[in-house]
C-alpha cells in the first residue's frame, strides 16, 4: 500500500488537551452558574462547531449554549497554556522528523477552528512541519463528513488512498474512512468500538508506532 502523506488530526491526537479542555469546560460551566460540563467534550469530540452547538441546545434547552462555553472556557485553557505551555503527546516531535527525513507530505486536519488551531499549534511549535492545514471552519461539513481530509488531500496533491490518516476519536475516523483513506486510531479519552475498528486500518498505542507502520506498508507494496 503505498502511502504518499499523512494527515494528523489536532486535539488528543498530536496535542494532549482533551482532558485540558474537559477541566476548562467543568470550570466554565460553574463560572456561568451552571453545572461543571467537561463530560461534554467526550459527547462532542471530533466534531464542527455547528455539531457542537446543536448538541449542546439539545443537552441544554434553557441554556447556556455552546458557544458561550466555549468562549469562558478559553479562560481557564489560556492561563494554563501560558503558564505551561501547550501540552504534547509522547512521541510527535519524534515522528515529525521522521517524516520529514522520509519526505512524506504532512498536513493537519482538525475540526477545530482555524482562530484558535494556528496559535496553539505555533506555540506547540509544529506548525512548520506541515505543508497544509485544513481546519472545521474552511469547508462545508466537519466530521465525521470527509471534507476535511478532502481538502487537505487536494492541497497536497496526493489521492485520498495514498492518505494515512492519524486519528483519537471515533468521527475523526469516520470522516477518514468515507474519504477513501486509510485510517489509523490512536485512543485518547474515548476507547474504539468495533464500528471504528471496523473503519480502521490498524489501532496503535502512541505515535511512536507509526513508522513501524508505514515501513510494513511500504514494503508490501513493494
Amino acid at each position: 500500500m503505498k502511502i504518499d502523506a499523512v494527515l494528523f488530526d489536532m486535539d488528543g491526537l498530536m496535542l494532549d488537551t482533551e482532558r485540558l479542555t474537559m477541566k476548562a469546560f467543568d470550570w466554565a460551566g460553574e463560572q456561568l452558574g451552571y453545572q461543571p460540563m467537561g463530560y461534554m467534550v467526550l459527547k462532542t469530540l471530533g466534531m464542527s462547531g455547528a455539531s457542537c452547538i446543536k448538541i449542546f441546545a439539545d443537552e441544554f434547552p434553557d441554556g447556556p449554549d455552546f458557544d458561550e462555553v466555549r468562549l469562558k472556557s478559553k479562560e481557564f485553557f489560556g492561563q494554563y497554556v501560558k503558564e505551561n505551555g501547550v501540552p504534547v503527546k509522547p512521541g510527535l516531535f519524534e515522528l515529525l522528523e521522521w517524516l520529514k527525513a522520509k519526505g512524506y507530505k504532512m498536513a493537519v486536519g482538525t475540526s477545530t477552528r482555524e482562530s484558535s488551531a494556528r496559535p496553539e499549534l505555533e506555540s506547540a511549535g509544529i506548525l512548520p512541519y506541515f505543508d497544509e492545514m485544513v481546519c472545521g471552519d474552511m469547508v462545508a461539513a466537519g466530521k465525521p463528513a470527509p471534507d476535511i481530509f478532502l481538502e487537505a488531500a487536494k492541497r497536497l496533491g496526493v489521492p485520498p488512498e495514498r492518505c494515512l490518516v492519524l486519528e483519537d476519536s471515533p468521527n475523526g475516523i469516520r470522516a477518514a474512512y468515507a474519504a477513501g483513506m486509510q485510517p489509523v486510531v490512536i485512543p485518547d479519552l474515548q476507547e474504539p468500538d468495533e464500528e471504528i475498528l471496523g473503519k480502521a486500518i490498524r489501532r496503535l498505542q502512541s505515535l511512536y508506532e507509526v513508522p513501524a507502520l508505514l515501513t510494513e506498508l511500504a514494503e508490501t507494496d513493494a
